[in-house]
């Protein structure tokens, strides 16, 4: 994958929190209940740095016993002490082994802590996302709140596994080996910490050129994702445009540009280890040829050397080791940062303590005094008054903007009036639990709503527990069985990702199937049949006629065609009525709605009678 860095140090931009300390303080609140658990964690991290620590000075014994061995042996004043080395080698196999175990032990306890965290992380954005208002959802990319949810969630775990107990490791394990080293020979330690400077420095000069890169790659990655998106969502558009070579070049540009910034990114990441070899090198010819010239003359023992060595090779990685995971870890704050800022937004008032009774209405609505606006500044809607009797057709029309689908939104209590009260049998639809209020009503929206399921299970979401029969009994009332009926699988077809292996007048009908199987004492029809051609919209219209019959309905429409029928129309502009009537009686006013509706059918006459006819 393009983007990918090699594991341990690459110049990957880092993300940082606006609020560190803050932020890392909600995070061990998280992580409070666990502290046990993290305390054993610690513990056995410790205790395996601690065992291979020591094993290389044990081994070194191993090998001055086996060297002064053979000395004896040769001047022939002795033999070489196999017992002894024996049991050094038994020696290290236990510490070994206990290094083993513990380093398996803390593994495995600290993927379990990360993994419950990051589950009652995502479990309580969930929960706060059916907290929060609309207000949030109109204001905020849907993207920004999965990212939430999948790319912040999965870099905290990554962190809490690896990059904590990484860091404390690593920093054992070089105040170890640098104390190991000191109590083998000062001069010798002095001598190795001369390659830490130009390490760091080392370090320091490749990620500020890799981080640019890294940043130009992503960019270019999104930009290419973007436009892949663009190009396959739409491209039908594409194709009737003649517009697949446009799209090839913009695609080669951007593809140039990722080659450029993800090779040389790649490249510096890729360097740094055998960079930091031939650095490790260095210090290692040092070494050796001062710990030469001490064992020659007796100062240090072979052995010394040997385990010297060894801690030698085990000083430079954990530098490394340090300088990535705290780039993992500033990532990792920077994720829960926006994670906490999405869990402390603003809910939802909470539903009343001792909420109204839905269970038994009439369904007569009235609006008094409404007043609305979505900013303080901003009114969308102005005093506000009218009432709606139980089973009337109400339609709501006016230009875009005019505020009809707001009505709908207070009156579901998507949000909540500013002034005024908007009532259901003269209870105030915020006595209600929200709840309550919505299972009272069922909607028809312009943009359908299906999912990834079968035609079967998208219908039956009206009502979790209705039978087949039921299901089907409701997608006959809809005018959908028939057509249903002729596929292969029937009822058991599949809709696709986006719904596309059907027409959007068959969507339309399914979700009109949904509604009737709610069975809902009110209706809300907003744009139903807008997308759809004439004789599609004539099938839709009887089946929303079939639905509506002794239901309150409030039926939105750009289409006057379809609200000739409607009991009351309100003709809104600007958030006010502006004028109420019957289709006919607003016609007869010749005022806004007849203006409205001229406009639509001024063509009419030109048309075939049947079609004149069927408009």
């Amino acid at each position: 994958m393009v983007g990918a860095g090699r594991p341990g140090l690459t110049g990957a931009p880092v993300a940082k929190a606006k609020d560190f300390k803050g932020t890392v303080r909600k995070l061990l609140k998280r992580l409070k209940p666990y502290r046990l658990k993290i305390a054993f964690v610690l513990i056995f991290a410790l205790a395996s740095t601690v065992f291979t620590i020591v094993g290389p000075k044990i081994l070194g014994n191993a090998t001055s016993l086996l060297v002064e061995g053979l000395l004896k042996r040769i001047g022939g004043t002795g033999d070489i002490d196999f017992a002894a080395i024996g049991w050094i080698i038994v020696e290290m196999l236990i510490l070994y082994g206990l290094s083993a175990v513990f380093n398996y032990t803390q593994g495995f306890i600290m993927t379990k802590v990360s993994n419950d965290v990051t589950y009652e992380m995502r479990r309580d954005i969930q929960a706060k996302v059916d907290r929060l208002p609309i207000k949030y959802f109109d204001t905020h990319n849907y993207g920004e709140v999965l990212s939430h949810v999948t790319n912040d969630v999965d870099t905290i775990n990554q962190s809490l596994t690896q990059g904590i107990t990484q860091l404390i490791t690593s920093a054992v394990m070089i105040l170890g080996v640098g104390y190991m080293m000191f109590s083998i020979s000062w001069q010798m330690a002095l001598a190795a910490m001369l390659i830490l400077p130009l390490s760091f420095g080392i370090i320091g000069m490749i990620l500020k050129k890799s981080q640019r890169h890294f940043k130009t790659q992503q960019a270019s990655i999104g930009a290419i994702n973007g436009q892949v998106e663009e190009m396959y969502g739409n491209h039908l558009i594409v194709k009737a445009f003649n517009g697949e070579q446009a799209a090839i070049a913009t695609f080669d540009a951007q593809n140039k540009k990722l080659y450029g910034s993800a090779w040389k990114s790649q490249f510096y990441s890729g360097i740094m280890q055998p960079i930091m070899n031939f650095v490790g090198n260095l210090g290692y010819v040092l070494v050796a040829v001062l710990g030469g010239y001490y064992a020659a003359t007796g100062t240090i023992k072979i052995g010394e050397l040997q385990s010297f060595i060894q801690y030698m090779r085990s000083f430079t990685m954990p530098i490394g080791q340090i300088a990535a995971q705290s780039n993992v870890l500033q990532s990792a704050i920077a994720a829960s940062e926006r994670v906490f800022t999405l869990l402390e937004e603003k809910e939802e008032i909470a539903d009343p303590a001792d909420p109204a009774d839905a269970s038994n209405l009439a369904s007569r609505v009235c609006f008094k005094d409404v007043h609305f606006g979505y900013e303080a500044d901003k009114t969308v809607i102005n005093d506000f008054n009218f009432e709606a009797k139980p089973g009337q057709k109400i339609a709501i029309v006016g230009p875009t903007g005019a505020g009809k689908t707001t009505i709908v939104k207070l009156l579901m209590r998507f949000y909540d009036v500013n002034e005024g009260t908007i009532l259901i049998d003269g209870t105030d639809i915020r006595s209600f639990k929200r709840n309550d209020l919505r299972s009272l009503f069922g909607m028809v929206l312009q943009d359908t709503w299906l999912c990834n399921d079968t035609i079967r299970e998208n219908i039956r979401y009206g009502r979790l527990d209705a039978t087949d029969a039921e299901v089907e009994d409701a997608a006959a009332i809809a005018q959908i069985d028939h057509y249903v009926r002729t596929l292969p699988e029937g009822y058991d077809t599949i809709l696709n990702e986006e719904s596309s292996n059907i027409s959007s007048g068959q969507k339309q009908l399914l979700t009109i199937a949904r509604a009737v199987l709610a069975n809902p004492k009110m209706l809300i029809l907003d744009e139903a049949t807008s997308s759809v051609d004439t004789r599609m919209e004539i099938q839709i219209q009887k089946a929303m006629d079939h639905l509506m019959q002794n239901r309150t309905s409030f039926i939105i429409a750009h289409r006057l065609s379809t609200i000739k029928n409607a009991d009351k129309i309100l003709v809104m502009n600007h958030g006010d009525i502006v004028e109420i009537g019957t289709h006919q009686e607003l016609l007869d006013k010749n005022g806004f709605y007849a203006s409205l509706y001229d406009s639509q059918f001024d063509h009419v006459s030109a048309m075939p009678a049947a079609a004149a006819e069927a408009l």
